[in-house]
């Protein structure tokens, strides 16, 4: 009778099916990262042909050439590409059945971990900062032009600080992060995806140089480390927007 008591009163936890096959999860990293330069791409078409009047009329090379350069141009792209990959992310999730809030991880976190996750940011923005100076390095240096042909720095800080941060957070640390741990089990799923998915995101910053892109690999790792830790994807966006804000508090400390 006890033997039956104690069989009933346990609580097993409940394993949710994941959303996509392996196969699926292939399809939808090659689907994310073309749909990220994609809408990218369309942004600065976009915002090339309603902004830059004397090119508007041009072949669609001299609208990318000159839309690229352009501040403004490249602060709208990134507001336009927030708008697509947000709304691709949730229909994807939506469309497969899954819980949009649960799956994306859009859920509440511990301010403890939270304090610890600054921290550890802290430490790597002073060590990343010092290596810079001692490599001679320049990392913001594709900002020049844009700076210098933006209408209005506060558009491009919006963009680069607090709309990129939160779109690529929701597809890396949010959509495939998810669907790769999914196919395997929590601890292994955490340390797959987290690789995966800092790999790409390093590999996807073109306008980035070799140094530069290591120290993004290592900067995702924290952003899916704080993923983990929080179980949420909320705090990985603040650390992104926190680094991305110092980042450019930086650069205008410099030109100004």
């Amino acid at each position: 009778m006890s033997n039956e008591t104690t069989l009933n009163n346990t609580v097993t936890p409940v394993k949710h099916p994941p959303l996509f096959s392996r196969w699926g999860v292939f399809v939808l990293i090659v689907g994310a990262v073309l749909a990220f330069f994609m809408s990218q791409l369309l942004g600065i078409y976009v915002a090339g042909t309603l902004l830059l009047p004397a090119v508007s009329s041009s072949s669609a090379g001299n609208i990318f050439f000159f839309g690229s350069a352009n501040g403004t141009v490249v602060s709208v792209s990134i507001i336009i590409s927030w708008v697509l990959l947000t709304a691709l992310s949730v229909s994807t999730v939506h469309l497969k059945g899954g819980k949009i809030r649960r799956y994306l991880a859009l859920t509440p976190f511990s301010l403890t971990v939270a304090a610890g996750m600054f921290g550890l940011l802290l430490l790597f923005m002073i060590g990343s900062q010092a290596l810079t100076y001692l490599l001679d390095k320049s990392p913001l240096l594709f900002v020049d032009p844009l700076y210098e042909s933006v209408s209005s720095v506060w558009l491009l800080i919006l963009a680069i600080v607090i709309v990129a941060p939160i779109y690529e957070e929701l597809v890396f640390r949010g959509l495939l992060w998810s669907a790769i741990a999914e196919q395997f089990s929590e601890q292994r799923g955490a340390i797959i995806a987290s690789i995966i998915t800092s790999l790409i995101f390093a590999v996807i910053h073109l306008q980035y140089g070799l140094y530069e892109i290591s120290t993004i690999v290592i900067l995702a790792f924290i952003f899916c480390y704080a993923r983990i830790k929080s179980g949420s994807l909320l705090l990985p966006i603040i650390l992104h927007i926190i680094n991305n804000g110092a980042a450019m508090w930086q650069y205008l400390a410099q030109v100004t």
